[in-house]
């Protein structure tokens, strides 16, 4: 029953939700969004996960792991922020920076996946990939109550 009623409230808190910044903190993903209500909502997230527009993947988890383009790869791009991840970002939050879209669904699906959809075609899928109780994503308002995966590990 807790986890249905956490479930409940990561679909509230995210549903309607304005998509402002995709970043990251080290190797963390992560979303910043405003609230429905005017809040400042944070979607930290430590497994894989993606950004997709239609059919194409507009950012990924997993471009943390190769330099920007044309970059020579001397070992420090990650901790520079010269990986392709922070490229692609910036490009996304040039996009997002106008009207960032409105997150209209909130999906909850096995295994602790979370898919938003929202205005203007675009989604972001995360995908948790190990077992156990470790913190794979959070939700939350700042100064708020925080939700996550798996459910009551936050």
């Amino acid at each position: 029953m807790r986890a249905d009623a956490e479930a409940e409230s990561v679909r509230r808190l995210l549903r309607g939700a304005r998509l402002c910044s995709v970043g990251r903190a080290a190797d963390m993903g992560v979303l910043a969004l405003a609230g429905a209500g005017g809040e400042e909502v944070a979607l930290h997230v430590q497994c894989p996960f993606r950004v997709v527009h239609g059919d194409r993947v507009m950012l990924g988890s997993g471009d943390l792991r190769y330099v920007r383009d044309g970059a020579a790869d001397d070992g420090a791009a990650f901790d520079a922020f010269g990986t392709r991840y922070d490229d692609r970002a910036a490009d996304l939050n040039r996009v997002l920076g106008g009207a960032g879209p409105v997150v209209g669904n909130v999906v909850l699906g096995p295994g602790g996946s979370l898919t938003l959809e929202a205005g203007r075609g675009l989604r972001v899928e995360i995908v948790p990939d190990r077992s156990g109780r470790d913190e794979c994503w959070r939700a939350f308002v700042r100064g708020g109550p925080h939700y996550g995966c798996p459910p009551g590990v936050v």
